[in-house]
């Protein structure tokens, strides 16, 4: 895997590692969200979801837009791509698995006919 999707892959794991943030990106996976909507789908007050959503923005797994109408509405929405990261780096790392169970098979085969 290539080194800068390893990178993308830690940042999304380690912003995904909180249960809140989880339930903010399965949100965010129907629809775009104010943070405001945010708050109140997950019960936190605004300045905590605030904070978990520096986080995910940092980490690349949302992003913002200004809307016309107000510009000081956030709406927030998934970056596909951060998932596509992950699934990339579970992808290799389930190949590596099979690759090593794989390998453990062919032993036991070779030991029971013996």
């Amino acid at each position: 895997m290539r080194k800068d999707a390893d990178g993308a892959a830690g940042l999304a794991l380690g912003a995904l590692g909180d249960p809140v943030r989880r339930q903010v990106v399965m949100l965010l996976g129907s629809t775009p969200l104010r943070a405001g909507q945010l708050a109140e789908a997950t019960g936190l007050s605004a300045p905590a979801m605030s904070k978990h959503l520096k986080v995910l923005l940092r980490a690349g797994v949302v992003t913002d837009e200004r809307t016309e109408a107000d510009a000081r509405v956030r709406l927030f929405r998934l970056r596909p791509q951060s998932i596509a990261a992950v699934r990339a780096w579970l992808d290799q790392l389930q190949a590596h698995w099979n690759a090593q169970l794989a390998s453990f098979q062919r032993h036991v085969e070779e030991r029971s006919r013996e």
